[in-house]
């Protein structure tokens, strides 16, 4: 129990999969923040790197803009061979730290079935606490720096590179 969390923190449930018969790398993040659950889109926090990271790794095509764009940069990445989800898929929470998560229940990573899994690469220290599950499915696991705000620790060149390795390494570049 994470004291942090207030009693009687609302029980939020996370966002679906994004992922398609051709996933080789799965991004694990942890759960996702306030702003990604009032829009029902990962990542959605204006200074949360995800997506700049993305476009910086792929910059053409660009990755799609505007407010109508989420279903297109859904698609634009797992024409990569890019999928997403959380290792929480409900937990208790106030704000969006993952310290405060508390009474968490894990996604089913496994029941995904993604014929292609090449790797799982988890988005922060959170999310990599789970390593040790996902390592039974047989395929790399890594620990990749968090792209959140709260990550401030990490420059976004360090970020960048740390997620490049990891794409070069499964053929994503």
């Amino acid at each position: 129990m994470n004291p942090s969390a207030a009693p009687g923190s609302p029980v939020l449930t996370g966002l679906a999969p994004i992922v398609g018969p051709c996933t080789a790398v799965l991004i694990l993040g942890s759960f996702p923040g306030v702003k990604s659950l009032e829009r029902q889109q990962y990542y959605a926090h204006p200074q949360n790197q995800f997506w700049k990271i993305l476009q910086a790794l792929w910059p053409d095509p660009p990755l799609p803009t505007g407010a109508d764009s989420y279903r297109a940069r859904c698609d634009w990445l797992l024409d990569r061979g890019l999928g997403v989800w959380d290792v929480y898929g409900a937990c208790e929470r106030e704000g969006s730290l993952d310290t405060a998560i508390r009474s968490a229940v894990v996604n089913d990573i496994a029941g995904l079935q993604l014929p292609k899994l090449a790797a799982i690469a988890h988005n922060g220290g959170e999310s990599f606490k789970h390593a040790r599950h996902t390592r039974t499915l047989g395929v790399p696991v890594y620990s990749l720096p968090s792209t959140s705000p709260a990550n401030a620790s990490w420059s976004f060149e360090r970020k960048l590179a740390a997620w490049r390795e990891v794409f070069v390494a499964h053929h994503l570049l």
